[in-house]
């Protein structure tokens, strides 16, 4: 059981309610965990500011649930980043439903590392927490390479792409948690996302016939460079349209 620090608030203050029956289809053996988990967030982590006060009630269907269900995406054994991974969302719900993953939580800020810590030590979960922004040389050092990387309502997703691509390796897959708008986003993005070096993008949804609302993921693959479009083909292809012209097929 994750224990919470006396002077930041105390777990028997908020009501110990059933997990939803939906919670046991995902996690199994390890919905004790999971409800420890939801614990942890309900009182450390609303103390400490990692979540609102109003999300309580809907933790484990907007959050803890939300997450868990994209290990829908992610094949067997999979090294997986998790990158502005804040109390832990999409990570620990990952690590709890799929514990053949092996995942790594990217988090800067010191107070939400530090409850990362806390609540994986206590848990005795295998996951590592690496303190810093996803972008800085030493965190792709020492997490990049990966299968997959995931993220939650970090960035927009230009600038999400710029920290997740060179984390993965060649044909690893960015899993961006995202709303409806998802589609309107990428052809708003696209281009900067290109640019990045990724491809084959494909909107998925994650859940259904588990949560009532599946969640929705982008998916997008990190490519070789051989296989990314060249620089003076997209240059001739912009220009052509500049000039209202039809590029050749």
């Amino acid at each position: 059981m994750f224990h919470v620090k006396p002077e930041l608030g105390d777990s028997s203050v908020v009501p110990q309610l059933p997990p939803p029956a939906e919670a046991e289809l995902v996690f199994g053996d390890r919905l004790a965990s999971a409800c420890d988990y939801w614990t942890a967030l309900a009182t450390a982590g609303v103390e400490r500011g990692l979540i609102g006060p109003r999300e309580v009630p809907r933790l484990w269907e907007r959050h803890i649930l939300n997450c868990a269900v994209v290990g829908e995406l992610i094949g067997e054994g999979a090294s997986v980043v998790d990158i502005g991974s804040g109390a832990g969302l999409p990570g620990i719900p990952l690590a709890l439903a799929r514990p053949d993953l092996r995942i790594t939580l990217v988090e800067p800020l010191l107070r939400r590392t530090v409850f990362l810590k806390e609540f994986i030590d206590a848990a005795e979960l295998p996951i590592t927490v690496v303190r810093g922004r996803a972008e800085q040389p030493g965190v792709i050092q020492e997490a990049g390479g990966a299968d997959v990387v995931t993220s939650r309502a970090v960035a927009p997703l230009a600038k999400l792409a710029e920290w997740s691509i060179p984390l993965l390796h060649d044909h690893g897959h960015m899993l961006a948690l995202k709303g409806s708008s998802v589609a309107e986003e990428l052809e708003r993005d696209r281009a900067a996302v290109e640019r990045v070096g990724a491809g084959n993008f494909t909107v998925l949804e994650c859940g259904a016939g588990i949560i009532a609302t599946p969640t929705v993921v982008l998916s997008a693959e990190r490519l070789r460079r051989s296989e990314r479009p060249a620089k003076r083909q997209k240059k001739r292809i912009r220009t052509d349209r500049r000039a209202g012209e039809t590029p050749p097929s």
